[in-house]
């Protein structure tokens, strides 16, 4: 699954101005940011199921490593990747987060974008491979093979268009604009017009009418697409 637009994303920084600028920054990369000021807020959050939390060490109460460490001991919360945030640079500090299960760590002050480094760089480490064959319904897109099948019936469909419908099997439900949808299928450096976008939709759609299947395919006003399920 692409880390980019799915993960969600716990803040844990009592700073609140340190915390909006990051709530801030990884929405605009089209994470899911939740927030805590504390360990206690955090733990309250975990019943959200980030997929990543960003730790400040320094934190009132119970401190960033203490609280690592007992997402350690847990076995619901021990696969949850930990990034911590610090202004202590010095090697046994470091060290006594890596014996707690912190993956990574960003000292302060930082850049946005080597934030954002690092939390791509954690996610491709620490989460599952994407299944080479996505089925929903009667859609079975095999990744691999570059084939796609309706009820079991090959269906031939243009390599970006392809592209597109393999991003959203794998993303379903979740409204993506046309710039993330640009980013994310047609490569962040590839400098296109965001009304490209609609033209894939339509062909795919196209493809995908006689066979009922471009009903998945929907239109969200103001907003963008959204693979759904649910129709």
């Amino acid at each position: 699954m692409n880390e980019k637009t799915s993960a969600r994303i716990l803040i844990v920084e009592d700073e609140a101005a340190i915390r909006e600028m990051i709530v801030f920054t990884l929405q605009q990369e089209g994470y899911v940011a939740l927030e805590a000021a504390d360990t206690r807020e955090a733990t309250e959050q975990l019943a959200s199921k980030p997929d990543l939390i960003l730790l400040d060490w320094m934190l009132p109460g119970l401190s960033g490593v203490e609280f690592a460490r007992r997402l350690q001991r847990d076995e619901a919360t021990r696969g949850i990747p930990v990034i911590m945030l610090t202004a202590r640079g010095e090697e046994e500090s470091k060290l006594k987060g890596f014996e707690a299960g912190v993956d990574d760590y960003v000292t302060k002050p930082f850049s946005t974008q080597e934030l954002l480094a690092r939390i791509r760089a954690v996610l491709r480490r620490t989460r599952p491979p994407e299944p080479e064959v996505i089925r929903i319904d009667g859609l079975e897109l095999d990744k691999a093979g570059h084939r796609l099948r309706i009820h079991g019936r090959p269906l031939d469909l243009g390599p970006t268009e392809f592209r597109l419908l393999n991003f959203f099997m794998t993303h379903p439900e979740r409204v993506y604009s046309r710039d993330q949808l640009l980013d994310q299928v047609w490569g962040e450096n590839v400098y296109i017009e965001d009304r490209t976008v609609d033209v894939h939709i339509r062909r795919l759609r196209k493809a995908l009418a006689p066979y009922g299947f471009d009903r998945h395919v929907q239109t969200v006003r103001g907003a963008g697409y959204r693979f759904s399920r649910q129709v």
